[in-house]
């Protein structure tokens, strides 16, 4: 396997540019997925990586060899798209083998990459069918075989699990995790679903509108995101936001009065640049919202919907100036629409951002 490094890599599509100097590199064998909204330039930026697509400005390197001059087939990269591509005609061992029956490979090698492929990912009974004979994940499964057989430096991987039904692609995530570790592969995954990424990845890129806002693991993000965006992108279901403003400062937090007075410290860091007065958004998370245990800091609302799944309950709560929260709860917590309830907040699991959604640096770590 190998790395992949992009030093400020730019894609224009006539006059319009869709990513915007991306630099970033990839170790081997580590588990990278782009995440992001849809139009933010992820796909372009592996299309980039895979030669699918010319690079306008900057340098792709594939284990430590410039490549943006060469073509695909020479980057040591196999694709798996999301729409499978698998060719109707032909059976699935002869799907899996089409790359290296192109090459002219030898037979017996041939058979050998598709049987040990083929039993990696459990379709050795699926050899001799069409594709019109097998379930969507079995499809996957076969486009991911035809990706193995080639025994490329890099997996490329282009929202796979999108066309797959929800209880499957739970499977499939879980698969391609255990396919990572057996193969020892680098891979590199496009999603716009951040469950996927914060499940997968050793290391997610967060893009918005061709930029990388946001690199590192998946905790990482999840507990010091650096921007609003990332915070909010990032976690299912996402961050609450409550308008405030500063009231004050001590040595090591600020104080931010917010839901019409409640007022509550968040840790930040001495000298943290900010004026008395100044507009902010506080960002809680639901399951650091608590309504079993009493704290100092509590914001009240009244409950205008209630899911239950079982082990866990989702409350929402409308408050002051039309703003809205929900709340993590245990599976038998009894409340109900129309109550009003206070919730606790706890003020070293919270995250402050400014008026132009960048987050403070906080002195704590997590």
């Amino acid at each position: 396997m190998a790395d992949v490094e992009l030093k400020s890599v730019s894609k224009k599509f006539g006059n319009t540019e869709v990513l915007h100097s991306v630099d970033l590199r990839v170790e081997d064998e580590e588990f990278v997925v782009f995440v992001g909204p849809s139009g933010c330039g992820k796909t372009t930026l592996l299309r980039l990586i895979a030669g699918l697509e010319d690079v306008t400005e900057g340098q792709i390197s594939i284990d430590g060899n410039r490549v943006e001059e060469l073509r695909p087939s020479k980057r040591g990269c196999a694709m798996v798209f999301q729409s499978y591509a698998l060719y109707p005609h032909m059976t699935v061992s002869q799907n899996m083998s089409f790359g290296l029956r192109l090459a002219k490979a030898k037979k017996d090698f041939i058979q050998k990459q598709v049987t040990e492929a083929a039993d990696v990912l459990q379709i050795s009974e699926l050899l001799d069918r069409k594709p019109k004979e097998l379930s969507g994940g079995q499809r996957q499964r076969v486009a991911i075989g035809r990706a193995i057989v080639r025994q490329p430096k890099v997996f490329l991987f282009d929202e796979p699990l999108s066309n797959l039904d929800a209880k499957l692609r739970v499977q499939m995530r879980i698969e391609l995790s255990k396919l990572h570790q057996t193969l020892n592969a680098t891979m590199i995954y496009v999603t716009h679903d951040q469950v996927e990424a914060m499940t997968m990845a050793n290391k997610i890129v967060v893009l918005r509108d061709g930029y990388v806002e946001q690199i590192g693991r998946p905790l990482d993000l999840y507990n010091s995101p650096v921007n609003l965006f990332v915070a909010t992108f990032i976690g299912s279901p996402a961050m609450n936001l409550l308008n405030g403003k500063i009231s004050g400062f001590s040595d090591n937090s600020v104080e931010v009065e917010v839901n019409g007075g409640h007022k509550l410290s968040v840790a930040c860091s001495p000298g943290t640049s900010a004026a008395t007065g100044a507009p902010v958004q506080l960002g809680v998370r639901p399951e650091h919202l608590d309504m079993t245990e009493h704290r100092d800091t509590t914001i009240s609302g009244k409950v205008f919907a209630v899911e239950r799944l079982g082990g866990e309950t989702y409350v929402y709560l409308s408050m002051e100036e039309g703003m809205e929260i929900t709340v993590h709860a245990p599976g038998d917590m009894k409340v109900s629409e129309g109550d009003a309830i206070s919730v606790g907040v706890d003020p070293e699991k919270s995250h402050l951002f400014t008026e132009q959604g960048t987050a403070f640096d906080r002195i704590f770590s997590q």
